[in-house]
């Protein structure tokens, strides 16, 4: 069995062994997980690499750069790239290996190398532009159509960003009065949330997909830094497959982002996109004021010279149109001495016509007259005769109608013997109508007789 050590002699052993095997500055690329500066200027590290297949974590360790150093690195990298150093950058720095019983492994960095980290920026731009073109979608959003009057603009940017700003400036005061709707999808615009900040923002636009023309994507400059975002897969492929067309004014004179690339049309500035969407609008309004002018000199050429053909015409037709006139001038006298003469003629035979026929007629009228006449004086004997028998008839109903009368007369009756009771001077016709005690009257031929009344009804 070996002879054990303590810890001390055996971290003491692996620190002799590290000084010796990097007696000097070695340099490592490492991608940083983790970045923070303490109160004091120094900047602590979290370094990792990970697995070029599954992104997995293979090494880890920890890294120093201490104030008198990080106040010379930091703003040379950010320089030279034009960002700073942050979390999931990967750079190239060189640092002493260095191990401490107590503190154990770690890398105190002297210096890092700004051009490799320009170089993996490139690198994952390269890649994704790939990508995009390897799924066959970076062109895609090219294809959309691009209204010839853009009137509905949604606009994806900071609400508070000078490039937003000068962007609804320049389209609300163009030169020609053009009036442009255009409505604001705020979102951020630079750092790490930026990407699905404007991812959202795509998709609420895609919610009225039906009332906007574009899509302008607007920041308005900055440091290559806060430009990342533009480069990131996910922004690009949404851009890339989003159905209306998309327009950037990202403002970034030195290089192109891959929302540039893959958007319909790349702008450098917003006020660049907004004199686009102007001078869109005002060349078509130039085609449409071309297309009334060559309309109008078209049809211009057209009256004129059918004014002239009508004018040969005329000139033509006139002296024919005369001799015509003549000829039916005379052709219609002919014809009016004709009937003039067959007038006279069918005149003086219908008057002859009406003479006979008012002869016969006034014969007819007398024949018919004189039957009426006999026709009226039957009647009149006929209607006295049965006018008398009428009333004869009548006369013999009347008197057979006193009889009757005279026979249902009540005084007739009492003299046959009959009697008529009373109650108050009302005919009694029925017992119901009397109780005990009453007083009534009954009327003979001869006189009346006053009873009290004393009921015996039938069983």
């Amino acid at each position: 069995m070996q002879e054990p050590v303590t810890l001390h002699e055996l971290t003491k052993s692996v620190k002799e062994k590290i000084t010796t095997s990097f007696p000097g500055l070695v340099w490592v690329i490492a991608e940083i997980s983790e970045i923070r500066t303490n109160r004091t200027g120094h900047c602590y590290l979290e370094l990792i690499e990970k697995s070029t297949e599954k992104e997995d974590i293979v090494a880890k360790a920890k890294g120093t750069i201490w104030s008198f150093t990080w106040r010379m690195i930091r703003p040379y990298f950010e320089e030279a790239t034009g960002q700073s150093l942050k979390a999931g950058m990967k750079v190239l720095f060189k640092a002493s290996v260095e191990f401490h019983e107590i503190y154990g492994f770690s890398l105190n960095i002297k210096d890092i190398d700004p051009n490799y980290t320009l170089g993996d920026i490139e690198r994952k731009k390269r890649e994704t532009i790939q990508r995009l073109e390897k799924e066959g979608i970076i062109d895609m959003n090219k294809e959309t159509f691009l209204a010839p009057v853009p009137q509905t603009i949604a606009i994806i940017s900071s609400p508070t960003a000078a490039g937003y700003q000068d962007f609804v400036h320049q389209l609300e005061n163009n030169s020609e009065g053009f009036r442009i709707y255009h409505h604001l999808f705020p979102a951020i615009v630079q750092g790490d949330d930026a990407p699905a900040s404007i991812i959202t923002a795509l998709e609420h636009i895609y919610e009225y997909e039906d009332i906007f023309d574009a899509v302008i994507l607007i920041r308005g400059g900055g440091s290559s830094a806060d430009l990342m975002c533009f480069d990131d897969y996910e922004v690009a492929s949404n851009i890339a497959q989003f159905p209306l067309p998309v327009l950037t004014g990202i403002g970034h004179e030195r290089d192109v982002s891959v929302a540039d690339m893959v958007a319909h049309t790349h702008l450098k500035t917003p006020t660049a996109v907004a004199e686009f969407i102007v001078q869109k609008i005002t060349d078509f309004y130039l085609y449409l004021e071309g297309l009334q002018t060559a309309f109008t000199d078209i049809v211009s050429r057209k009256i004129t010279n059918k004014k002239q053909h009508v004018d040969m015409l005329a000139q033509r037709i006139t002296p024919l149109v005369i001799n015509s006139i003549d000829k039916q001038n005379k052709y219609l006298e002919n014809i009016a001495v004709g009937i003039k003469r067959a007038t006279s003629s069918f005149v003086s035979m219908q008057d002859q016509k009406l003479s006979h026929h008012t002869n016969v007629a006034k014969y007819l009228t007398l024949k018919s007259l004189e039957s009426k006449k006999q026709d009226i004086d039957f009647f009149r004997s006929k209607l006295k005769i049965e006018t008398k028998n009428y009333f004869k008839l009548k006369e013999q109903g009347l008197h057979l109608m006193e009889e009757t009368i005279k026979l249902s007369d009540p005084v007739n009756i009492l003299q046959k013997g009959y009697s008529i009771t009373f109650k108050d001077d009302k005919i009694i016709k029925s017992v119901s109508n009397l109780k005990n005690g009453d007083s009534i009257e009954t009327k003979l031929k001869d006189g009346s007789i006053i009873s009290k009344v004393n009921l015996i009804k039938n069983k």
